[in-house]
């Protein structure tokens, strides 16, 4: 399982929006499972966005969780990425989680706080 935390410098709705255009689209080529977004009275939101996409090295699907809430001065996003793993006893996924979550990461990376 790979895992990833950082803050940005958009809204929720925009980093999802960026994560969505760059996991649904080209090489990877994941599709979105579930979204479920939260407005909260005080005009602050939380989106978690469920991705799956199939991984022929690993001969497996692997999913990826992004979640976002502003509920602090810039925006939170983490990522979690599993399920790519061979075999019941074994979980090595040859690097798919960490592929999976990278390219979340990697649409955001302008926008990351320093």
């Amino acid at each position: 399982m790979e895992k990833m935390d950082f803050y940005v410098y958009l809204s929720p709705k925009e980093a999802a929006e960026k994560v969505k255009k760059a996991v649904t689209a080209g090489l990877y080529s994941g599709e979105i499972l579930d979204e479920y977004v939260r407005i909260l009275p005080n005009g602050k939101e939380i989106i978690m966005v469920l991705f799956e996409k199939y991984y022929m090295r690993s001969g497996n699907r692997a999913t990826l969780t992004f979640l976002a809430d502003n509920l602090e001065e810039h925006t939170r996003v983490h990522l979690s990425a599993g399920g790519g793993g061979q075999g019941v006893i074994f979980r090595f996924d040859w690097g798919a989680g960490a592929s999976f979550s990278t390219s979340a990461r990697d649409a955001l990376a302008e926008y990351i706080c320093k």
